[in-house]
C-alpha cells in the first residue's frame, strides 16, 4: 500500500514537471498563438456548418419547432425543377465570370508592370471598385443599364443605335451582371498578378532574349510558367467568389427576368427569408458547400499538371 502511494506521488510529480516544462517551451507559445484562429474556425466556421447540416435534416418553418425528417429535403431537391435551373444559372455565371476576370486582371497587370507615367493613378482607379460596397456598385450600374435614361443607352442613342433593355432581356441580363461583377473585383486579381510579375527574375528574360525569344515567346515560356502559382490562387478565389454571388443579383435583377439570373445563394436567401423554409434552404446551402469543395479539390489535384513553379 505504501509502495503504491509512493509510486502515485512520483507519477504526479513527474506530470507536474512535464506540464511546467511544456508551459515554458516554444511549442506552448506556438499553440497559444494559433489558438485564436483555431477557436475562431471552430466557433465561426465549423460550428455553424454542422448546425446547418442538422437543419437540412429537419422541416423547420422558423416560427415552429424543427421536425427531424432525415434526407427528405435532399430528395426534394432532386425533384425540384427550379433548383436545376438555379444551378445551371450559377454555372453559367461562373463560366462567364472566371475567364473574363482573370484575363482582364492579367492584361492590366502586364500593362502596369511597364512602369509608364501615370501608372500609380491608373492602378488606384482600378482598385477602388474592390473597396466600394457591392450594393453601391450595383446600384450605380443598375442605373447605367437603365432602358430609357441609362448612361449606356444614352451613348448608344448618340450613335443612332437603339439600346436594349439590358436587365429585362433574358439573353442580356446575365451577361450584364457578369460584366459588372468582373469589373468590381478585377483590381484584386490585378494586384496579385502584379506582385507575381515583379518576382520573376530578370535573368530569365535576358537568357531568353539571347536565345532569340521575342516578347510573345517570353510571355508564354517565361512569364506565364513563373506566375502559375498566382494564376492558381486567383483561379480558386474567383471560382469560389463566383459561386457565392448574391449582392449584384439582389440589387440589379432580383433573380429576373423570370428566373434567368437566379443563382444558388439568391435561391437560399429567397427560400429561407421569404418562404421561411429554413430546412430546405439549409439543404441547398450544404449542396453549394459540397460543389465549392469539389471544385476546389479538383483544382488542387490538377494543379500538378500546369503549376510549374511552387515555392
Amino acid at each position: 500500500m505504501e509502495a503504491n502511494l509512493k509510486t502515485s506521488a512520483h507519477l504526479s510529480l513527474e506530470k507536474k514537471r512535464r506540464r511546467k516544462k511544456f508551459i515554458g517551451s516554444e511549442a506552448f507559445y506556438g499553440y497559444l498563438f494559433v489558438s485564436p484562429m483555431v477557436l475562431g474556425f471552430l466557433i465561426v466556421m465549423l460550428g455553424p456548418l454542422l448546425y446547418s447540416f442538422y437543419m437540412s435534416l429537419t422541416d423547420w418553418q422558423l416560427l415552429g419547432d424543427p421536425n427531424f425528417i432525415g434526407l427528405e429535403n435532399y430528395r426534394r431537391l432532386t425533384a425540384d425543377p427550379e433548383f436545376g435551373a438555379v444551378l445551371k444559372n450559377t454555372l453559367i455565371f461562373s463560366v462567364g465570370l472566371v475567364p473574363v476576370n482573370i484575363i482582364m486582371a492579367l492584361m492590366l497587370a502586364l500593362l502596369l508592370h511597364r512602369n509608364l507615367p501615370g501608372m500609380g493613378i491608373f492602378r488606384t482607379a482600378i482598385f477602388i471598385p474592390v473597396m466600394t460596397s457591392i450594393v453601391v456598385w450595383s446600384i450605380i450600374w443598375k442605373y447605367m443599364f437603365a432602358t430609357d435614361e441609362g448612361f449606356i443607352n444614352q451613348i448608344l442613342q448618340v450613335l443612332s443605335i437603339e439600346g436594349p433593355a439590358w436587365l429585362y432581356d433574358p439573353k442580356l441580363a446575365m451577361a450584364a451582371v457578369i460584366v459588372v461583377s468582373a469589373m468590381k473585383n478585377v483590381g484584386l486579381n490585378m494586384v496579385l498578378f502584379l506582385a507575381a510579375l515583379q518576382q520573376v527574375p530578370r535573368t530569365l528574360y535576358e537568357a531568353s532574349y539571347l536565345d532569340g525569344a521575342n516578347k510573345s515567346k517570353q510571355f508564354w515560356y517565361v512569364t506565364l510558367p513563373m506566375i502559375t502559382p498566382t494564376v492558381f490562387l486567383t483561379l480558386i478565389l474567383t471560382v469560389i467568389g463566383s459561386m457565392k454571388v448574391f449582392g449584384q443579383i439582389y440589387v440589379m435583377t432580383g433573380g429576373g427576368p423570370g428566373n434567368h439570373t437566379k443563382v444558388l445563394v439568391y435561391y437560399i436567401w429567397e427560400t429561407a427569408f421569404k418562404l421561411f423554409d429554413f430546412g430546405y434552404a439549409s439543404a441547398i446551402a450544404i449542396i453549394l458547400f459540397l460543389i465549392i469543395l469539389v471544385f476546389t479539390i479538383a483544382q488542387w489535384v490538377l494543379r500538378k499538371r500546369w503549376v510549374f513553379h511552387e515555392q
